[in-house]
């Protein structure tokens, strides 16, 4: 019967200490890496310092694959799932040290490193995923992408070796399974999300795609209005937030506006103004003396610049 299922050769203290103590310490690592990007995303955090470009990590993070939702005054970055799935391996690293649990620590212990294992290893099949992207689609380096990669894979590469299991082959068997569909996941994901393929085609580097939609009267009118209040929008050529939020107000008022432009290599930048505003995502909105990044409707536009012309956008 011990052959059905996956468990660990000892019945005392199943798998070994030191390994769940070193998985607890690197899943703190990334808790506090993913949490950084997530709280700095949200605007609870000032601007991040990524060891070796800045450029790199601010394109990589505001690319398209770095979003899962975003809307009015709210977004959910993907370093959300990270984070969750780091507090997760925490969690079940050190869950069977609980003293109240101790009646049933056996059983704990053995279901904890199933779940260790599963989570790692899909953590680091969608990691790989996540670096293709960053390097043939993005074409930008992230340290902070690069560290949560590799610690995913040594969380796996932990769960393996101080798990104890009887049946490696059972667990290597399953664990193609479990890389297979999130890899498919990954894929479908990672496709329906591919920028406008017209708009990539254009974009010459260093200068941000064309503006397609035809602004209506009162959309010029609002934006002379913000242009006429001191109204500053922060972007960068690369950002497809920042063409979502261009293409809102249409080519004639997105002509109107203060555009700075952020990206270090993107035509006529300011860079150095943007970090002197200590400004870390794209669009960013300097309305009142108050930075306010995130795509913003026209009607939150209006109301935070008391715009009072017709709303008819």
């Amino acid at each position: 019967m011990g052959t059905t299922r996956l468990k660990s050769r000892r019945r005392q203290d199943q798998g070994l200490k030191w390994a769940r103590v070193i998985m607890g310490i690197l899943a703190t690592i990334g808790v506090i890496d993913t949490g950084s990007i997530t709280f700095n995303r949200w605007g609870l955090l000032g601007p991040l310092t990524c060891p070796g470009s800045s450029e790199g990590c601010d394109r990589v993070l505001n690319s398209p694959w770095g979003t899962i939702f975003q809307g009015n005054n709210f977004v959910i970055p993907l370093s959300l799932l990270g984070l969750i799935s780091y507090l997760s391996l925490l969690v079940m690293a050190f869950l069977p040290f609980i003293p109240r649990i101790s009646e049933s620590k056996n059983d704990v212990s053995r279901r904890s490193w199933w779940g260790l294992f599963a989570i790692s290893c899909s953590m680091s099949i969608f990691s790989l995923l996540l670096i293709w992207l960053m390097l043939f689609k993005i074409k930008a380096f992230c340290f902070f992408c690069i560290l949560s990669a590799c610690i995913s894979f040594l969380i796996l590469i932990l769960s393996i070796i101080g798990g104890g299991w009887d049946d490696y082959s059972k667990l290597f068997f399953r664990g193609i399974l479990l890389s297979l569909g999130i890899l498919l996941g990954g894929l479908i994901w990672s496709s329906s999300i591919e920028p406008n393929k017209a708009v990539n085609a254009e974009n010459v580097i260093g200068l941000p795609p064309s503006v397609k939609t035809i602004s209506n009267s009162n959309q010029v009118k609002l934006a002379k209005h913000l242009k006429a209040k001191g109204v500053v929008m922060y972007s960068a050529y690369w950002c497809p937030h920042c063409h979502d939020q261009k293409e809102m107000l249409g080519k004639e008022a997105s002509n109107t506006l203060t555009i700075i432009e952020c990206a270090e290599d993107g035509l006529n930048n300011q860079r150095s103004l943007c970090e002197s505003k200590g400004i870390s995502g794209f669009p960013s909105w300097e309305i009142n003396g108050k930075i306010d990044s995130g795509v913003k409707t026209l009607e939150e536009l209006a109301d935070l610049s008391n715009y009072i012309g017709s709303r008819d956008f």
